[in-house]
Formats: C-alpha cells, sequence, structure tokens
C-alpha cells in the first residue's frame, strides 16, 4: 500500500473510533406537578391521602428530584387550618421534595386585578413556608395558574417585579400536555364505577403523553435547534398516582436523565425573552417560537382522544 493511502487509512480509522467513542448528548427533565396537595372531583381526606401516598410511592421508587406548586386553599376546611390536609405536604417534604407557590386559590391571572392576584400569592404562602422554614429550606419558585403570565407587557413586566422582590423565580413549562382531561375522565368514570372505561382511559394516558413528548422534541429543534432541559407538568390527581411510574419508565426510555428545576433552569433557553401575552397558557417552547414568527410553530400537536374529551366532559382543551 502506498504512503499517503496508508496514511489515508489511518486517519480515517481515528476519525471513526473518535465517532464512536463519543456518546450522543443525554436528555434530561425536570418533573414538576402541580396544584398540590391533591385535584380530584372527590374532595374527601381518604382520597387525598390515597392519590398523595401513591405519588411518593413512584417519586421514591424511581429516586428522582421532583418539585410540587401548591395551592394552599386546600389546606383549610370551613375556613380553619386543616392539620390533615396540611400533613400531606409534610410528606412532600419528607420524601425530600422542593414545593413551590401557585396561589392561594389557582384563580386566572387574566381575570383578576393585579393586586389581588399579588395578594393571593402572599396568601399561598404562609403554611408552606412555615413548613419548610423547619426544614431549613425557603420557597424559591412560583408558577401561574393556568400558565396565564398576563394580557399586556405592563401586567407582565409588574408581575415579574413583585415575584423577583419577593424572592420567587418563575417556573416555565416546555413539555405541556392535557392530563388534567384525562385525570377528568377518569375520576368521571370512576364516580360512574366504570372500571372498563378507567382502564380504556389509563390504557391511552401514557401513549398520549409519548406523543406530545414526541411532539415538544421537535418543536425544540425548531425553534432552538437543539434540545433544552425539559420541564414537564402535570397535575397532582388520580390518572397520574396510578399511572406516574409508568410515566417515568417511558421517560428514561426515551433518553432522559431526571434533574431538578433548579439544574434544568440552568440551561441558556430560560434566559430568553417571554414577551408572549395571548390569552391561553401554552408552552414556553410555543412563546420562543411565536417570539420568532408562527412559522416557527410546527402544526401538528397531538391531540386528547375524543373519547376522553367526551368521558371528561370538556369541549376544547
Amino acid at each position: 500500500m502506498k504512503p499517503k493511502f496508508i496514511l489515508a487509512a489511518i486517519f480515517l480509522c481515528c476519525a471513526a473510533l473518535s465517532l464512536l467513542a463519543q456518546t450522543p448528548p443525554q436528555r434530561s427533565i425536570a418533573v414538576t406537578i402541580d396544584d398540590l396537595p391533591v385535584v380530584s372531583v372527590r374532595k374527601d381526606l381518604k382520597t387525598r391521602q390515597e392519590i398523595t401516598h401513591k405519588l411518593l410511592q413512584h417519586i421514591s421508587k424511581a429516586k428522582i428530584p421532583v418539585t410540587g406548586f401548591v395551592n394552599e386553599n386546600k389546606l383549610y376546611t370551613d375556613g380553619n387550618r386543616d392539620d390533615a390536609q396540611v400533613d400531606l405536604l409534610r410528606d412532600w417534604i419528607g420524601a425530600g421534595l422542593e414545593l413551590g407557590n401557585h396561589t392561594y386559590w389557582h384563580n386566572s391571572l387574566h381575570n383578576t386585578d393585579l393586586t389581588t392576584y399579588e395578594n393571593e400569592i402572599l396568601q399561598g404562602e404562609v403554611i408552606t413556608k412555615e413548613l419548610l422554614k423547619k426544614k431549613n429550606k425557603a420557597l424559591r419558585y412560583f408558577r401561574h395558574p393556568y400558565l396565564q403570565t398576563g394580557l399586556t407587557l405592563e401586567i407582565k413586566d409588574k408581575l415579574n417585579v413583585f415575584l423577583k422582590e419577593h424572592g420567587y423565580t418563575i417556573a416555565p413549562v416546555t413539555i405541556d400536555n392535557g392530563d388534567w382531561i384525562f385525570a377528568r375522565a377518569y375520576d368521571n368514570a370512576l364516580e360512574k364505577k366504570d372500571s372498563a372505561m378507567m382502564q380504556r382511559i389509563g390504557a391511552a394516558y401514557v401513549p398520549y403523553l409519548l406523543t406530545k413528548l414526541d411532539y415538544w422534541e421537535r418543536q425544540s429543534v425548531k425553534v432552538l435547534e437543539r434540545e433544552p432541559a425539559q420541564i414537564l407538568l402535570i397535575h397532582a390527581n388520580s390518572v397520574n398516582s396510578e399511572y406516574l411510574d409508568d410515566i417515568l419508565k417511558m421517560l428514561a426510555a426515551r433518553g432522559y436523565k431526571f434533574v431538578s428545576l433548579e439544574e434544568a433552569l440552568k440551561d441558556e433557553a430560560y434566559r430568553l425573552p417571554d414577551t408572549f401575552i395571548g390569552r391561553g397558557g401554552i408552552s414556553w417552547l410555543h412563546r420562543w417560537a411565536l417570539a420568532k414568527g408562527r412559522e416557527y410553530v410546527l402544526p401538528d400537536e397531538p391531540k386528547v382522544p375524543d373519547f376522553v374529551m367526551t368521558e371528561a366532559g370538556v369541549r376544547s382543551e
């Protein structure tokens, strides 16, 4: 073999070995759960305890960091603090998980004047702060109910200033989905004792989330030319108490490493400005896409199956 061909062969071999040595970039995701302690059509303590304990069992089994966002109105019964409800938050903290503020009432910013909304943020931190302080932890994160962040830049900016002054970091969402519709359908079937429908809803749930995940991954590449550290939003509801283990396995099989919300927010994507002032509560991936132009929003976002919508009694997502 001629020397120049030998050198070329060595170069190609080295290049091939270098490529083989490179591992593909690992995906990462922060799991966040809204509407703590529990959101369910059933308001009794036993149901709340069962849902909470099942969620925590799944989380403990997977050994992952999770941030839960609290509506403190659920910690009161007939206007009085209900320690049995507060105990549910103690269980979250006892499991080593982080808690954030989701306002007291979970009211829409679009339908609430800013001063009232800000007061509801402060009202919604009283018990959570108290519990966290006993564990030498701080209340750091805020998530807008319905992901509604303001219909004008003035309202948006004033609220952002208020949150910063009170030590809050906004918790964005990239992996948004209709899990709440599945949960309502699941609860309705449970109330009717329709076990067949419950199984049908459950069987459709994780595959639906997989299609949403695929969509948001593609949307990430479309708008950012890469996949950032994702932030998943689900709710503290019955369907997740049954299927969270399957969801976490699905995420792991797709190459995701589970990280804290703090770690996810270190991704430079979350330094991008959020100037969205539309009425809907949408993923930050869509906010960033719209800032570049509507052509950056992928058109094929998966929808909740029609039979689930019907069972939930919901007309649109």
